[in-house]
């Protein structure tokens, strides 16, 4: 999953996208309104953290321009502890959520994850595709119960398909959202890491399809298993 941290206070800023690459996220930073209105209105992201208080151009200006440019991403604003009028403010112009400064990290992580689920489609915390569990918690991936060591490209793009799991996605959609914009891009290196994971999950779930790309689901029999329980 890419994100985008737009925050003027440059040891904040570092401090947010450090945790959120240490959770397994590609990070894009910007530290004004005018470059990360930019960044969030021709990257697709899949969310945004967003101060309200940005030089160049405010967050809520640069959270309407992208509402009205049909941009859809959830976005989490950061607001004052007392900033109230703030909060609503940026609810009326299509915020999904707030964290009030100063703030624990882990409560920010905890909010993306949930915006991340709701946006996909998800009610719980761990993702299921037949014998396949991730915990977006914890960052735990188990097959049958059991765990299974990924790095982190492998966890990113298995993260990713789960969050999308029975929607066919393509290897440009993917290459989009597993790196960030300073990574040397190269859609080859997709497969490589396709083929890594099917063999350390072992089970059925990842399928080609052929000229359009990926799609993660159970196999036909074990949906049928599934339907006969």
């Amino acid at each position: 999953m890419r994100l985008l941290v737009i925050e003027d206070d440059k040891d904040l800023n570092r401090q947010l996208v450090a945790a959120l690459e240490s959770a397994g996220y590609a990070v894009d930073a910007a530290f004004d309104g005018e470059e990360g209105h930019f960044l969030g209105d021709t990257e697709p992201y899949d969310a945004v953290v967003l101060d309200i208080g940005l030089p160049k151009m405010d967050g809520i200006s640069a959270l309407t321009a992208w509402r009205k440019a049909g941009r859809a991403m959830p976005v989490l604003i950061l607001t004052a502890r007392d900033g109230w009028t703030e909060k609503v403010r940026g609810f009326d112009a299509g915020a999904d959520d707030y964290v009030a400064k100063p703030f624990h990290v882990e409560e920010v992580l905890a909010r993306l994850r949930a915006l991340l689920r709701r946006a996909a489609g998800h009610a719980s915390s761990e993702l299921t595709c037949g014998a396949v569990a991730l915990d977006t918690r914890n960052g735990r991936v188990t097959v049958d119960g059991a765990p299974v060591k990924l790095t982190s490209h492998e966890y990113r793009l298995l993260a990713y398909l789960m969050h999308h799991s029975g929607r066919v996605v393509s290897r440009t959609e993917i290459v989009e959202h597993l790196y960030d914009q300073d990574f040397d891009r190269d859609s080859n290196t997709i497969e490589v890491f396709v083929g890594r994971l099917r063999k350390k999950l072992g089970v059925d779930v990842l399928h080609t399809v052929r000229g359009l790309g990926y799609v993660l689901e159970p196999a036909p029999s074990e949906k049928t298993g599934d339907q006969a329980r």
